[in-house]
């Protein structure tokens, strides 16, 4: 079965067992899922979270780290911090950078980034940008996030979809799918759609 969903799912694994259980199930179409206890990190190693994480990778899945980049404004030695945390507490094996820039001028910044990522363990890394970014991004990551909005916008949108980029939407009908091979879409609306499944993980295991 082709792995093809990149799903960023932050819901915590004691309010939403049945949810990450749903995941564990779908793992044979999973090319990722994103970690993020506590908008990266956190302080603390979770103890749900690392059993969560633990059942994924026993199941084949990409674990993927979160930290947030501020587009750029982050101290570089701050986002590097949450990767080895997601490493050391939760097994991490990718790194998932919210909130990158898109311009050149951000590139050597990002650079650094990528390098440390990988050295921090990070076979998978992927570069939220959520819109297009400068073609010079493509060498520092193996997915670039160029859409993360609602459907109603990328509906209008005609987004880049090359092999290395990831469509996230949300607010999506079902039987929707984006344009790329890798990509997530989920009904969610408001401030967290992102605590909602995707269409694609069956309805019988949520």
């Amino acid at each position: 079965m082709h792995r093809h969903l990149l799903v960023p799912f932050y819901e915590h694994p004691t309010d939403r067992p049945e949810g990450w259980a749903a995941l564990v199930a779908a793992a044979p179409t999973l090319h990722g899922v994103v970690l993020n206890p506590a908008n990266g990190a956190g302080e603390a190693p979770d103890p749900a979270f690392a059993e969560a994480a633990g059942r994924l990778r026993a199941a084949g899945v990409r674990v993927l780290g979160y930290a947030d980049t501020a587009y750029g404004r982050r101290p570089h030695a701050e986002v590097v911090a949450d990767l080895l945390r997601h490493r050391d507490w939760y097994g991490a094996d990718g790194a998932f950078l919210d909130q990158v820039a898109t311009a050149p001028d951000a590139l050597p910044h990002y650079r650094r980034l990528a390098v440390a990522a990988r050295a921090a363990g990070a076979a998978t890394l992927v570069l939220n940008h959520g819109a297009p970014p400068d073609e010079g991004y493509a060498e520092l990551a193996d997915l670039l996030v160029t859409f993360e909005g609602p459907w109603d916008t990328y509906r209008t949108l005609d987004p880049p979809a090359a092999p290395h980029h990831c469509h996230l939407v949300y607010a999506a009908p079902p039987g929707f799918r984006p344009a790329t091979e890798v990509h997530c879409a989920v009904p969610g609306t408001g401030a967290h759609p992102w605590g909602t499944l995707p269409h694609d993980v069956p309805e019988c295991v949520r």
